[in-house]
C-alpha cells in the first residue's frame, strides 16, 4: 500500500472546473510544480491532482486578487 498518494485525489479535469483556469495553465502549474500530480492506478495517461492543494490555490489566488 502507497501511503504517499493522498486520499484525496481528482481528475485533472475536476481541478480545472474548481480554479476556473485553461487546461493549459493546469498543465503550467503542474510542470512548475505548483501542484503535485499522480497517475491514475487504472490509466496511466490520467492525471490526479490533491483536492486539499486545488482548494488551498484557489485561497491563495483569491488572497492576491
Amino acid at each position: 500500500m502507497d501511503t504517499t498518494r493522498p486520499k484525496d485525489l481528482i481528475t485533472t479535469r475536476e481541478a480545472i472546473k474548481i480554479l476556473h483556469i485553461s487546461p493549459s495553465t493546469m498543465s503550467r502549474l503542474i510542470k512548475d510544480g505548483v501542484l503535485n500530480h499522480y497517475a491514475d492506478l487504472l490509466d496511466k495517461r490520467v492525471k490526479l491532482v490533491s483536492r486539499i492543494e486545488v482548494e488551498a490555490l484557489k485561497a491563495q489566488s483569491r488572497k492576491a486578487a
